[in-house]
C-alpha cells in the first residue's frame, strides 16, 4: 500500500533532504523534494502530495508561510513541520495554522515513522469516507457546484431549503455565473427528481417558434407544421422546466405564461384542447426584473408569479477562494479530454488568476483553461500561459466608466482611446506609479498596462 503514497521533503539543508529521502523511500513510499518553501508551493500545485514534510527556517519562503499558502488551495494535505528551534510557540503557531503535527530536529527516526504512518492513515481515511458519502449519496447533492466560499455557501443554503419544496424560482445572476447549474440542483433535491427536467432558452426562438416549443402544436397549425407536436412543458408534466432568459419573452408569450402559471393548464397552437399539466417552473435571467417591470418590459403579474422565491448567483469576482477549485477541476476535465499529462499551475498562474476580475465569469474562466491545456507543453500551466478573452473588454468597462469616474473626469466627447489612457495615466498617479496595483485596481493585468504605456510613449 505504501509504494503508493507520495511524499514531498522540503528543506533547505540538502545533506538532510538527500538522508531523509533515503530513509523515508527505504520505508516504502515515493518521495519527491523541494529545496524552498517557494518550490514546495509550485509542486503542492502541480499534484496532490499524501503527505509534506517541511523545515521550518528556510531563505526564501518559511515553512510557516509555505504551509498558510499551501492550505489556502489544497487544505486537504497533511503537514508535518520540522523544527530545530524546539520552541513551544513555533509548534503552535504551525498548528494553529493548520499544520497535521511537528517534529524537533535531530529527529527522532521511529517517531518520525510513527508519525508519517499516522498522517497518512488520516488522510487516506478522509477520502474513504468522502468517496463513500459520494457512492451513498448526501442528503444535499451539489450536482457539479464547486465552491466553498461564504457567497457560494450562503446560496447553497438556500438551495437546499427550497429544493424540497414545490415553489416557482426566480434564479438571477451575470452571465457565465452558472445559474443553469444551480436549476439542476433544486430539480435533483427534488420529489420531482425521477421525472424529466427539461431545459429551454428563450432567448434563442421567435415568438411563433417558442410558443411552439414551450406548449406544442396540432398538424397543419403553421406551415411545416406537418404533424402534432408535444410542447416543453407536457414534455416536463411531473418534473421540472428550466426557462432561461425569461426576461426576453415578447409581451404575447408572457401573457400565454402567465395562464399557465396560474390555470396549470395550456392549450396546444392551433388546438382547442384544454391540457392539464403538473410542472414546477424554474426561471433564470441575467437582467434585474424589477427594473424591467418598471421600464415596462415585463409584465408586473408574472414577476410575481416567478419570483416566488429568488436566489442571485455571485459574479466570479465575488468569490475568489472559488478560482483555484474551478481551475483545477476544469484542468482536469481538458486535459483528460485532450490526453495531456498537465497536473497543476504555478503560484503565478494562480495569483493571476485570482486578481483577474473575470468579466465574462466561470464560463470565461472555464475558456481560458481549455485554451491552456491545449496549447500547454509541460506539466503545469505558468501565468504567460493564461490569455483572457475578455481581458480587453474588462479594461475597456474599466476606463470608460468606473475608473474614469474615479479620475475626475466625464468620457462625454472623448475618444474610447483617449478615456483609456487619461485612466491609466490617472489611476498611476493615484498609486504612486505602482504599476501592478494600477493594473490590479483597473482589472488588467500588468503586462496588458505595460504594452499600453509603451503605445502612449510612442505617440
Amino acid at each position: 500500500m505504501q509504494k503508493d503514497l507520495e511524499i514531498l521533503i522540503v528543506d533547505d539543508d540538502s545533506a538532510h533532504r538527500v538522508m531523509l529521502k533515503k530513509l523515508i523511500g527505504g520505508w516504502g513510499y515515493r518521495v519527491f523534494e523541494a529545496d524552498d518553501g517557494a518550490v514546495a508551493i509550485e509542486e503542492a500545485a502541480r499534484r496532490s502530495f499524501d503527505l509534506i514534510l517541511m523545515d521550518v527556517r528556510m531563505v526564501n519562503i518559511s515553512g510557516i508561510e509555505a504551509l498558510e499558502r499551501i492550505k489556502a488551495t489544497n487544505p486537504a494535505i497533511p503537514i508535518i513541520i520540522m523544527t530545530a528551534y524546539a520552541s513551544v510557540e513555533t509548534a503552535v503557531s504551525a498548528l494553529k495554522k493548520g499544520a497535521y503535527d511537528y517534529l524537533t530536529k535531530p529527529l527522532d527516526f521511529d517517531e518520525l515513522q510513527i508519525k508519517i504512518a499516522r498522517a497518512t492513515e488520516h488522510n487516506r481515511q478522509k477520502k474513504e469516507i468522502e468517496y463513500l458519502r459520494e457512492r451513498l449519496g448526501e442528503k444535499f447533492d451539489r450536482h457539479n457546484i464547486i465552491g466553498q466560499s461564504a457567497a457560494m455557501t450562503r446560496l447553497l443554503e438556500m438551495v437546499e431549503q427550497v429544493a424540497p419544496t414545490q415553489a416557482t424560482v426566480l434564479i438571477s445572476g451575470e452571465s457565465g455565473t452558472g445559474k443553469e447549474i444551480i436549476a439542476n440542483a433544486i430539480h435533483q433535491n427534488s420529489s420531482r427528481r425521477p421525472a424529466p427536467f427539461v431545459k429551454i432558452n428563450c432567448a434563442a426562438l421567435t415568438e411563433t417558434l417558442l410558443e411552439s416549443e414551450l406548449f406544442g402544436h396540432e398538424k397543419g397549425a403553421f406551415t411545416g407544421a406537418d404533424r402534432k407536436r408535444e410542447g416543453k412543458f407536457v414534455q416536463a408534466d411531473t418534473g421540472s422546466i428550466f426557462l432561461d432568459e425569461v426576461s426576453e419573452m415578447s409581451p404575447g408569450m408572457q401573457v400565454k405564461l402567465l395562464r399557465v402559471l396560474q390555470e396549470r393548464e395550456l392549450t396546444r397552437v392551433g388546438g382547442s384542447e384544454v391540457i392539464k399539466v403538473d410542472v414546477r417552473v424554474i426561471a433564470a435571467t441575467n437582467k434585474d426584473l424589477k427594473e424591467e417591470v418598471w421600464r415596462g418590459r415585463f409584465r408586473e403579474d408574472l414577476f410575481y408569479r416567478l419570483n416566488v422565491v429568488a436566489l442571485v448567483v455571485p459574479p466570479l469576482r465575488e468569490r475568489r477562494d472559488d478560482i483555484p477549485l474551478l481551475a483545477q477541476h476544469f484542468l482536469k476535465t481538458f486535459a483528460a479530454r485532450n490526453e495531456k499529462s498537465i497536473q497543476g499551475f504555478t503560484s503565478g498562474a494562480l495569483r493571476r488568476m485570482t486578481d483577474y476580475t473575470w468579466p465574462g465569469n466561470v464560463r470565461e474562466l472555464m475558456n481560458t483553461i481549455e485554451r491552456a491545456v491545449v496549447l500547454g507543453r509541460s506539466d503545469t500551466i505558468g501565468p504567460e500561459e493564461l490569455v483572457f478573452p475578455m481581458e480587453e473588454k474588462a479594461l475597456r468597462d474599466s476606463v470608460g466608466g468606473q475608473a474614469a469616474a474615479q479620475a475626475g473626469y466625464a468620457p462625454e466627447g472623448l475618444s474610447l482611446e483617449e478615456v483609456e489612457r487619461r485612466s491609466i495615466l490617472e489611476m498611476l498617479q493615484a498609486t504612486g506609479g505602482n504599476k501592478s496595483e494600477a493594473a490590479r485596481r483597473l482589472g488588467i493585468t500588468r503586462k496588458t498596462l505595460r504594452k499600453k504605456l509603451e503605445k502612449y510613449d510612442k505617440q
